[in-house]
């Protein structure tokens, strides 16, 4: 069992930065790869990048590539989502996930979720 714990978001002007950080509970945390996820209102929970468990390879969409780098700690069991050159298209709410193995491409492929935590940018 692996419980992932958000926290970084807040409001933002466009073209700001924030660092999302999700920390991770358990002693299995570098057995995972870790997956961002983002969901506007209305819309799927999207992805939004992924890195592997050694943090050694990193995978992007195209919406945030060259703009979010994702990394991660596993001495302190967390990942990190630095967001710079923030658009409004960006807010949304923003989840960390564990996936199993080489995965974390895909929502379906996430074996936990934390909660989420709401990431506004204004124009």
């Amino acid at each position: 069992q692996v419980q992932l714990v958000e926290s970084g978001g807040g409001l933002v002007q466009a073209g700001g930065s924030l660092r999302l950080s999700c920390a991770a509970s358990g002693r299995t945390f570098s057995s995972y790869s870790m997956g961002w996820f983002r969901q506007a209102p209305g819309k799927e929970r999207d992805f939004v990048g992924r890195i592997s468990r050694s943090g050694g390879s990193t995978y992007y969409a195209d919406s945030v590539k060259g703009r979010f780098t994702i990394s991660r700690d596993n001495a302190k069991n967390t990942v990190y989502l630095k967001m710079n050159s923030l658009k409004p298209e960006d807010t949304a709410v923003y989840y960390c996930a564990a996936c199993s193995g080489y995965g974390c491409f895909g929502r379906n492929e996430a074996d936990y979720w934390g909660q989420g935590t709401q990431v506004t940018v204004s124009s």
